[in-house]
């Protein structure tokens, strides 16, 4: 194994560093006993407490929740099937359209993509609300979805299908059967991945969102414009902690799941 320069670890180092330790202070003052960020006064988790009675804070982290879990699902169904289309389905009329299409939102301005579905909304008469933000969050989120899925699909030996297609199956039990529980590490990937977008997304959400639906980040922005205080630090440890256990989560299945993968083809191999 070759060892580490000292270069490299230096570099490593800051990075880290650099990624990591405006959370860490964030962490440390969300339980500051003082009102002002800046000014240590002790231990306290008042703050806490009183975000918990914060109703405006609570109503928009409910929006939140339902449009991330509405759209991630929506964006992991949609982009799944549109891997499968582009890795299995071979050179099809409009293969070029179909993926720039699926492509497009990975290097799209978030302005122009939140700009260009407002005036459709607006075209078509759809009044802004959840409904409207769940759709542009699933426009935007199932290309990541489709990326991470097609990665796995090209990866994926075919010989599984086709066994099971010769012992009886029809393409959707393959599929169901043989293919989903296999690229699953994949798909719940894509999910949780949907899912951290739709959570963070400001620009198009703020497009889109109508007075009746606001969400946490929009509600965050509006709220540090006239300061920060220390209930948005501590939001915002609450949320850097629900992520790092999904992250987490994720990473746990997916090892278990490869675990499992293993010990079950050398029982194969043995048998």
């Amino acid at each position: 194994m070759r060892r580490m320069s000292w270069f490299n670890t230096v570099s490593i180092t800051l990075g880290f560093v650099f990624l990591y330790l405006p959370m860490v202070i964030l962490v440390v003052y969300s339980f500051n006993e003082s009102k002002l960020v800046t000014v240590w006064a002790g231990f306290s988790t008042k703050w806490y407490a009183e975000l918990l009675g914060n109703e405006a804070f609570l109503d928009a982290a409910w929006v939140t929740i339902k449009v991330a879990l509405a759209s991630s699902t929506l964006a992991t169904v949609l982009g799944t099937m549109a891997a499968y289309v582009l890795v299995r389905a071979g050179r099809f009329r409009g293969r070029t359209l179909f993926s720039g299409m699926i492509y497009a939102p990975l290097v799209m301005p978030e302005v122009i993509t939140g700009l260009s579905l407002l005036l459709l909304f607006i075209g078509i008469g759809l009044d802004r609300g959840i409904f409207t933000i769940i759709l542009a969050h699933t426009t935007f989120a199932m290309c990541y979805v489709s990326v991470v899925v097609s990665s796995r699909l090209v990866s994926f030996d075919r010989a599984l299908e086709e066994a099971a297609l010769d012992l009886g199956c029809t393409q959707l039990q393959a599929f169901r059967l043989v293919t989903l529980p296999i690229i699953l590490p994949a798909v719940v990937s894509g999910w949780l991945l949907a899912f951290t977008l739709s959570l963070d997304d400001l620009v198009i959400a703020s497009f889109t969102a109508g007075p009746s639906a606001t969400t946490l980040p929009i509600k965050i922005f509006s709220a540090v414009r006239l300061g920060v205080s220390p209930e948005i630090n501590a939001l915002s440890t609450i949320m850097i902690g629900i992520v790092t256990i999904g992250v987490i989560s994720a990473s746990l299945m997916s090892k278990r799941h490869s675990l499992r993968q293993q010990a079950e083809e050398q029982a194969a191999v043995r048998g």
